[in-house]
């Protein structure tokens, strides 16, 4: 179980108001954003464990704020698929607790700031969607295995099949949401959850709503391109510091 001093609490819930209030503003970030910063001070498996039941409720929200879940799910299914078969059968690498996982987190970290950064926006037709979308989501599960961090890269091909603004954040709902609980499922089944983590996770729905409703309401108030450019550099500084962090520590 998590430490529980008041130094560790103070951080966690500050942890998930900060991953509500990007999830707020930009639609997206809460897992990530709570693995980067629980990777910093607790072991991979152990945080991913903590965001379970948050990243459940917001993105379950996320799901149904839209008007056409049917439809994108018969479109997507094959995808959420492979992404709960990827998932489950690679989180023995995140449950194994390898000194490399941390590192891992901090390169997949890396790698989605730098790409949305500076990525070109992506297209895919119609006819490579059949064969893109079940290798996507094999490739998202293993990398969500591993590290509990499930948008590279699955959020930029989502972004790369025309979805409407709606239809998008809907989509991204799908996928995060199956992400979830496959993430639950493959920690489950390799020994990675611990009950009392599961209990601690359920009292941070509270400030992750509290920080996501924060979020809706900045983003009327400022710019949500420049919020999100500065999430996004403070994102790859923290993947920097993961990845860095065994040769400090040698």
């Amino acid at each position: 179980m998590a430490d529980l001093s008041f130094p560790f609490l103070a951080a966690f819930i500050g942890t998930f108001l900060v991953a509500g209030l990007v999830k707020g503003v930009t639609g997206m970030g809460l897992p990530t954003v709570a693995m980067g910063l629980l990777g910093a001070l607790i072991s991979p498996v152990a945080a991913a464990g903590l965001l379970l039941i948050p990243s459940f409720v917001t993105n379950v929200w996320q799901l149904f704020s839209g008007p056409s879940l049917s439809a994108i799910a018969r479109r997507l299914w094959p995808m959420m698929a492979a992404i709960v078969i990827g998932t489950v059968s690679s989180a023995s690498l995140i449950t194994a607790g390898a000194a490399w996982t941390g590192s891992a987190l901090g390169c997949v970290l890396i790698a989605y700031a730098l790409f949305t950064l500076f990525g070109r926006q992506l297209s895919v037709s119609q006819n490579s969607e059949r064969w893109a979308s079940p290798l996507v989501g094999l490739l998202t599960g293993f990398v969500t295995g591993a590290t509990g961090v499930f948008v590279v890269p699955a959020v930029p091909y989502i972004q790369a099949l025309g979805f409407s603004r709606d239809n998008l954040v809907q989509a991204l709902g799908l996928s995060f949401t199956v992400s979830t609980i496959a993430l639950f499922l493959g920690l489950a089944l390799h020994g990675g959850i611990d009950m009392g983590n599961l209990g601690l996770s359920a009292l941070a729905i509270a400030p992750a709503l509290a920080g996501m409703w924060a979020g809706q309401i900045l983003r009327h108030r400022i710019s949500p391109a420049a919020f999100r450019r500065g999430f996004l550099i403070c994102l790859l500084l923290l993947g920097t510091e993961l990845l860095l962090r065994p040769l400090w520590q040698a």
